[in-house]
């Protein structure tokens, strides 16, 4: 269901990460525009100390008063500019960069919702909430630094340099004839930095899912004593992304020192060209400075290309979820259902995952409030048939029609509306029993949830626990039982009031008693429903209208549960086996 990830440059990334900076333009401009001021200040500085030097150690010349309040209130106004400039471009540049990163992870959650159900087949739960979450956290602070020091230190740095050509075009130039050979190793550990950075987040991904299956597996593990097996496999993930983690750090910490024994080989070249020339002391000291000044945006501008290999190895990630194709999509055109259902068709159906079949030339016409059951053994297709009529997948051949229209051309929503579903693996949020009943109509009224909630059975063991319908379930209902789970997604999908209902093995994993209730609230969702029920309790389908026996993906048998027992084929032998016949 996804296709493999086009490679890209991190230039290429980074200009595609840029692009999500067009909405907050007017803060970005104005956040740059206080970096011109920080960067025009912070050179201001330099003529200003040269002029201080000169009048204060010049024995011919007496410093007045005047004179010092008039340089010492220059330097308090260039700082007071500096400390605004600074701290404005600071907050407005990487308010854009973090808010960048908050619509970017916010697209790849909205995309994850959009993708198919394949899809996460396919992917680790894990793997999916790394990307979103841990991704884009580094995302967050490598934009906002790079945004941040783009927007002041060429600034600087051009600043810099002219006041050194000003001042002494040879010397200025001997000095930073040094300077392209810091660039060096900026190069050579960028390519490394990315591609430590992508097995970074690679090996924390694994992390995430390993938390994910121990954590969400836990009473498997602790029964089967897995435990140190666990955490041996968590110790090893743990480990990898250590190892990778300080393949970044040996890199970036290599920058500096380098960088700093360059830069001491410019300024011993520039101080035996001063000596040599002549030149004024106080003339030589802001040289000096001006020259020590351009090695602040030099080490930062190069360390923004290892941000850059860093964090365009975790965009990359994220572009690959945001680039995966939605392959059940609504059509530009696509009609709503707004009619009662009457008829849904399968005309020759057929699905298959990759290059394997799942379905073959299925056709079936079924009427309103007609009851469907689909038995057959394991991996005959049931579920993938009934997985077709909400459209999680679409088909691949023939086509499926609610009232003549082809489902394609109707809108997913006004689709699943119309369509409930309760499945033998009941999910439920951490939430209270009133949320988890109203979750596909929140704004529903407490009467509407009370008498759904009756309908499902279930609202006396809601008012029997401590806080009744606020009381909150747990993870994935945990503190419920199975029953009392099953019962509250009946209760569901009967506030939704379906058309079409879908039930996969509702009542397969529970003991008689919570059967009993359980098959109970079914049978009072069913009734004016058209129903497509899964069950391999066959005691559960006897009464429905047909039973469509699936084998390999092709429809064996088709009938009533008589009809079928007498036929004397898939059914009466699955059948048998069940009643030790």
């Amino acid at each position: 269901m996804t296709e493999a990830p086009v490679h890209t440059t991190p230039r290429q990334t980074y200009r595609r990460l840029i692009r999500y900076t067009r909405p907050y333009l007017g803060r970005l401009i104005t956040g740059g525009i206080c970096g011109v001021l920080f960067a025009g200040s912070t050179v201001g500085v330099l003529p200003v100390l040269e002029r201080m030097l000169g009048d204060f150690f010049d024995p011919e010349q007496a410093l007045t008063l005047q004179g010092s309040l008039l340089l010492g209130g220059a330097v308090i106004l260039l700082m007071l500019f500096r400390g605004i400039g600074q701290y404005a471009n600071t907050y407005l540049v990487e308010w854009v960069g973090n808010r960048v990163v908050m619509d970017l992870r916010q697209s790849a959650f909205a995309h994850l919702l959009e993708l198919p159900v394949g899809y996460y087949n396919s992917t680790q739960t894990g793997e999916m909430i790394s990307r979103t979450v841990n991704d884009s956290a580094l995302l967050e602070r490598a934009v906002a630094t790079v945004l941040t020091d783009l927007a002041r230190q060429p600034i600087v740095l051009a600043g810099a340099v002219v006041y050194a050509i000003t001042r002494d075009w040879r010397l200025a130039l001997a000095a930073l004839l040094v300077f392209p050979l810091c660039l060096v190793p900026i190069l050579v550990f960028g390519k490394r930095v990315r591609h430590a950075a992508r097995e970074g987040q690679e090996r924390m991904a694994e992390i995430v899912s390993i938390m994910q299956e121990s954590i969400r597996g836990v009473r498997i593990v602790k029964a089967f004593c897995m435990e140190s097996r666990e955490q041996a496999r968590f110790d090893a993930a743990s480990k990898r992304f250590f190892r990778r983690v300080m393949r970044i750090v040996s890199a970036k910490a290599l920058i500096e020192p380098i960088m700093i024994l360059l830069s001491g080989f410019g300024l011993v070249l520039a101080l035996a060209y001063a000596s040599r020339l002549g030149m004024p002391w106080n003339e030589f000291v802001t040289m000096l400075l001006a020259l020590i000044m351009l090695y602040e945006p030099v080490k930062k501008l190069g360390k923004i290309h290892l941000s850059i290999e860093q964090s365009s190895a975790a965009a990359d990630r994220i572009f690959e979820i945001l680039d995966t194709p939605l392959m059940v999509t609504d059509k530009p055109d696509a009609g709503t259902l707004d009619e009662p259902v009457s008829t849904i068709t399968f005309e020759r159906v057929g699905f298959r995952y990759a290059e394997e079949p799942v379905l073959c030339d299925i056709s079936l016409e079924v009427k309103a409030g007609e009851r469907i059951a689909l038995v057959g053994g394991s991996g005959a297709g049931k579920t993938t048939l009934v997985n077709l009529l909400p459209r999680f997948f679409d088909v691949t051949e023939g086509r499926i029609l609610v009232n003549g229209h082809d489902l394609r051309d109707l809108t997913l929503r006004s689709l699943r509306l119309k369509t409930g579903i309760v499945t033998q693996d009941t999910f439920l949020f951490s939430d209270t029993v009133a949320a988890n009943i109203a979750y596909g109509l929140p704004d529903a009224p407490m009467e509407k949830i009370e008498a759904a909630a009756r309908m499902a059975h279930a609202h006396d063991f809601i008012m029997e626990m401590p806080a009744g319908y606020d009381t909150q379930v747990g993870e994935l209902g945990m503190l419920l039982s199975g029953g009392q789970r099953q019962r509250l997604a009946i209760a569901r999908a009967v506030l939704n009031d379906p058309e079409i209902l879908i039930l996969d093995e509702a009542t397969s994993a529970l003991d008689t008693e919570s059967e009993r209730m359980v098959q109970a609230a079914i049978d009072a969702l069913v009734k004016g429903r058209t129903v497509f029920a899964i069950a391999h309790r066959l005691s559960t389908i006897m009464n429905c209208n047909r039973i469509v026996v699936l084998d390999k993906g092709r429809i064996a048998e088709i009938g009533t549960h008589d009809v079928l027992l007498a036929h004397s084929g898939i059914y009466r032998r699955l059948y048998d086996l069940q009643f030790d016949r």
